[in-house]
Parts: structure tokens; C-alpha cells; sequence
């Protein structure tokens, strides 16, 4: 069994920064790829940014530039760094780590972006 927590969620004005960590534990051998999604009512999730082994990274076209996600493979630790925040990027946040044969989801975290 594998479990996903991620953190660092919170209430930030525009134009702030925020940091989420995402922490997969458990069965583990090796990680593929870990992303970082988001949702708000009504609407589907959506892929914020996404980094596989090796390094190679994608983002969503609303936050390229202003978004950047990173791992620690040592610690199984996936990070989104957000700055130049905007209210449209209130959702909450879901973890993705894809282990190949399966991936697993956290249960989230708020971001609210206001002033």
C-alpha cells in the first residue's frame, strides 16, 4: 500500500508565493512520475505540472513561468514552488505519484488565492 500526503496549503494574497510538498510513502521501489493537480467545483481536475525520472518536467499553459515543481527522490518528496499567484488559482491541490503498474492520489490540499 502506498500513501500520498501533501501540505502547505493555505490563504495567500495575490502576487504571493506559496510551497506544497507532496511525501509518497510506503511500498515503494522506484517512482516514475510524481504531478501536481488541481480542481475546483464543477470542473474537472487538471494537470498543473508533472515530472518524471530523469528530470523532465511539463506544466499547465495557465502556470508556466509563474510555477515550478521538483522531487527528492531520496525522501520521495515531490515539491510545487507557485509564485505571482492570482485568484484563479484558488483549487484545491492533488499529489499524483505513478509507480508505473499503479498511481496513487492524496487527499489534497486548499490553496486560496485572495486579498
Amino acid at each position: 500500500q502506498v500513501r500520498v500526503v501533501e501540505s502547505g496549503g493555505g490563504l495567500v494574497q495575490p502576487g504571493g508565493s506559496l510551497r506544497l510538498s507532496c511525501e509518497a510513502s510506503g511500498n515503494i521501489v522506484s517512482i516514475y512520475a510524481m504531478g501536481w493537480y488541481r480542481q475546483t467545483p464543477g470542473k474537472e481536475r487538471e494537470l498543473v505540472a508533472g515530472i518524471v525520472d530523469g528530470g523532465r518536467t511539463t506544466y499547465g499553459d495557465d502556470v508556466r513561468g509563474r510555477f515550478t515543481i521538483s522531487r527528492d527522490d531520496t525522501r520521495n518528496m515531490a515539491y510545487l514552488d507557485m509564485n505571482r499567484l492570482k485568484p484563479e488559482d484558488t483549487a484545491v491541490y492533488y499529489c499524483n505519484v505513478d509507480l508505473g503498474m499503479h498511481n496513487y492520489w492524496g487527499q489534497g490540499t486548499q490553496v486560496a488565492v485572495s486579498a
